[in-house]
């Protein structure tokens, strides 16, 4: 990883409202449907957990993440400075690389705030601190894993091509094909047995499932791993044969 691409990357981000735009209507709606909204909010429950905000947190990323993406190959292909990239000592590894880790750290900011929340049901809890620990530590665990998968995704969408709008969509497709699409799958009508379940544990949502019970799998890990690789390794082919 290249810490020039990575600075420049994280202060482009800064000084564009898109970007803080995306974060504030992130914390926003999990705040409100968390602990306002009745029908959701833990407030009305009667016992102390944040399974709503983790069932809530990934479908916002599905806009989220997209938004934070699309521009990081799009807008260098569209303004030419991917030329002025390729001339200086930089291999595909660290311009990827760069990006990618630029791109995650945001995602990690835009969930931090959110230990609030886990605070504010610690205090809730009857006695203090009733709540189970291991549950919403994995389920943090799986959401920074499934949004450092999305940002892969968004990152490859980005790279394929220079129009940003498409770039979104690109990302948000994938990113929801990867998320829920096998599940949906997987629940069709017609069953294969074992070939069902296959094909659900291709998908995203049954690995994030399996960490929110509080049991970090390597299997689940690995899933993971395998993912952003080979997004990343799709970007970076991508960008070679573009360069």
């Amino acid at each position: 990883m290249n810490l020039t691409i990575f600075k420049k990357e994280i202060n482009q981000f800064f000084s564009s409202l898109v970007g803080y735009i995306a974060i504030i209507i992130f914390l926003v709606f999990t705040g409100l449907i968390s602990f306002v909204f009745p029908n959701s909010s833990v407030l009305s429950q009667g016992f102390a957990n944040l399974n709503v905000y983790f069932e809530l947190a990934p479908l916002l990323f599905l806009f989220l993440i997209p938004a934070i993406t699309m521009r990081l190959f799009s807008e260098e292909f569209n303004k030419g400075t991917i030329e002025l990239l390729s001339t200086k000592p930089l291999s595909e590894n660290n311009i990827v690389l760069g990006k990618y880790f630029a791109a995650l750290v945001l995602v990690i900011f835009s969930v931090l705030p959110t230990l609030i929340y886990f605070y504010t049901v610690y205090k809730l809890g009857a006695p203090e601190g009733n709540l189970d620990f291991g549950g919403i530590m994995g389920s943090y665990i799986g959401l920074i894993l499934l949004g450092a998968s999305f940002v892969a995704i968004g990152l490859f969408s980005s790279v394929v091509t220079k129009n940003q709008i498409l770039a979104f969509l690109l990302a948000a497709l994938l990113c929801y094909v990867f998320y829920l699409g096998f599940d949906q799958i997987a629940s069709l009508p017609f069953s294969f047995g074992k070939f069902d379940y296959f094909i659900e544990r291709l998908g995203i949502n049954s690995h994030y499932n399996s960490m929110s019970r509080g049991v970090i799998d390597t299997r689940d890990v690995l899933y993971f791993i395998s993912l952003i690789s080979i997004f990343i390794l799709l970007t970076k082919f991508v960008l070679s044969k573009k360069k």
